[in-house]
C-alpha cells in the first residue's frame, strides 16, 4: 500500500462539500423530528466538519485518532465557556457565525453528541485513509 496525500485531501474536499451544507440545513429544517434535529444533529456535523477541516490540513495516519480526540475536547471547552456571558461574546453569539461557532446555551446534552460526532468523524477519516491508500495488487 501506498500513501497517496493528494488523493486523500481531495476526497476530504469532497466530504466537507457535503456534510456543510447538510450541517447547515440542520439550522432551517422544519418536519418530523424537528426540535432534535435542529438542536442535536447539527452538533453531529460540526464535530464531523472539524475533524475534516484538520485533516484536510493534518493528513497522517497518526491525526485519524488524534483529531477526534481534540476536536471533542476542544468543542467540549467552547460548550462549557457558553455559562460565561461577558457582553463581547454575547454580541458574537447572536450573529449567525457566533451561533455556528459558539452556540448560545449551555446544554449538557450536547456532549453526548459531541461524543458521536466525534466517533463517526473518526470512522469517517479511517475512510478516507483507506480509500487514498492504493489497494491494487500487482501482478
Amino acid at each position: 500500500m501506498t500513501y497517496n496525500k493528494s488523493k486523500i485531501r481531495r476526497l476530504t474536499l469532497i466530504s466537507l462539500l457535503i456534510i456543510t451544507p447538510l450541517g447547515l440545513l440542520t439550522k432551517i429544517y422544519s418536519g418530523p423530528a424537528q426540535f432534535w434535529v435542529n438542536n442535536y444533529a447539527g452538533d453531529i456535523f460540526y464535530q464531523i466538519f472539524w475533524c475534516l477541516i484538520l485533516f484536510f490540513f493534518f493528513t497522517t495516519h497518526s491525526a485519524i485518532k488524534q483529531i477526534p480526540f481534540w476536536v471533542f475536547i476542544f468543542t467540549s471547552i467552547i460548550e462549557i465557556l457558553q455559562l460565561w456571558k461577558p457582553p463581547f461574546l454575547e454580541g458574537f453569539r447572536y450573529t449567525f457565525l457566533g451561533r455556528l461557532t459558539l452556540g448560545t446555551q449551555f446544554d449538557w446534552q450536547d456532549f453526548i453528541y459531541y461524543l458521536i460526532g466525534s466517533f463517526l468523524g473518526w470512522l469517517w477519516l479511517r475512510q478516507l485513509w483507506q480509500k487514498g491508500n492504493n489497494n491494487e495488487k500487482t501482478s
